[in-house]
């Protein structure tokens, strides 16, 4: 890696990849789509009524909404395994192993994820770089016993020799939790101490934990949850929930992360569709804010265009020209 980069990273510059997984953009049609009956504020408020039909880029002066292709040029539906690598690698995972694959990496995923990830390409250059959602140690006992495998984001950091956050990171504020709240950890996982945050506050304090790190990443997996189980009202009353954790997460951004470029978006399509509990072939929303967001926007077409402007704002050297595809 060159001088400048290193310089780059010391300067502060930071990214956060707010990862949401399994929201696409669909029709207005409430038969179906839970946003349109769904009280959403804040993402209403900064980009319209609407916004999450994907008719076009939208912008205003803090963010920009971008309707992002999943299915990167194969057939089928997109995957959770192969559109998670694709973000994390900037490279064409469903094309390379010839089919979308999910919801864990089967061994030719694992092989692109080793090839190098963004966290990893941080970590050589002496960046500082975390996985931000917490694990229970139930979790870690599945996997040593062989019962669990990583999906593609925990694995990702783990190749890169990152500790996965666990119960005890939530419980001291350095992580967290996937539902926002961590009310669940105390109703299901029996961890009565684990401090409770509104999803709003819990997305402020996500955005000042990401200060800490020049590259860091968040796993709400809960929504794609909401698309494969539950009703239509209950898929709506989840997107309240994660439209207040954006409006904390993205006004704290605004506020207090000047040097901070940040990056929400998913890997597929689902609970904008209800009248199934499948994946569908929609795009993904990506909203990016922070210096240069709208510029930065031109250049995201698809999934392997995130890690593309996470390179270019970090100064990170493109792996796609070390590495053959």
């Amino acid at each position: 890696m060159s001088n400048s980069t290193n310089d780059q990273l010391a300067m502060g510059r930071h990214v956060h990849i707010f990862f949401m997984d399994g929201v696409g953009m669909g029709a207005a049609d409430a038969w179906v789509n839970p946003f349109v009956m769904a009280q959403m504020p804040y993402l209403t408020g900064l980009f319209g009524e609407e916004w999450y039909v994907p008719d076009g880029r939208l912008s205003t002066s803090h963010t920009s909404l971008i309707p992002t292709d999943a299915n990167l040029g194969l057939p089928g539906k997109p995957q959770s395994a192969t559109g998670q690598a694709a973000i994390l690698t900037g490279r064409n995972v469903p094309q390379l192993i010839g089919e979308h694959y999910g919801p864990k990496p089967n061994q030719a995923v694992r092989e692109v994820i080793a090839q190098g990830t963004l966290f990893a390409e941080v970590t050589a250059v002496g960046g500082r770089a975390a996985l931000l959602s917490p694990y229970p140690q139930g979790y870690f006992d599945s996997i040593e016993s062989g019962k669990r495998l990583y999906s593609s984001v925990p694995l990702a950091a783990t190749e890169a020799g990152l500790a996965l956050m666990t119960a005890e990171d939530l419980r001291h504020g350095r992580a967290v939790s996937p539902d926002f709240t961590g009310q669940g950890w105390r109703d299901y996982l029996g961890y009565t101490d684990i401090p409770i945050y509104t999803p709003h506050a819990a997305g402020q304090h996500l955005a000042r934990l990401a200060r800490d790190y020049h590259f860091s990443f968040f796993e709400h997996w809960p929504s794609d949850r909401a698309g494969h189980r539950g009703s239509l009202a209950e898929a709506a009353r989840h997107l309240e929930l994660l439209d207040a954790a954006l409006g904390g997460l993205i006004e704290t951004w605004n506020e207090e992360n000047a040097d901070g470029l940040l990056i929400i978006t998913s890997d597929h399509g689902n609970i904008e569709e209800k009248g199934h509990r499948q994946h569908t072939r929609n795009p993904v929303p990506t909203i990016l804010a922070g210096p240069g967001h709208a510029a930065l926007a031109a250049e995201i077409h698809d999934l392997t265009d995130i890690a593309k402007i996470v390179r270019r704002y970090l100064q990170l050297r493109d792996r796609r020209l070390e590495i053959r595809d």
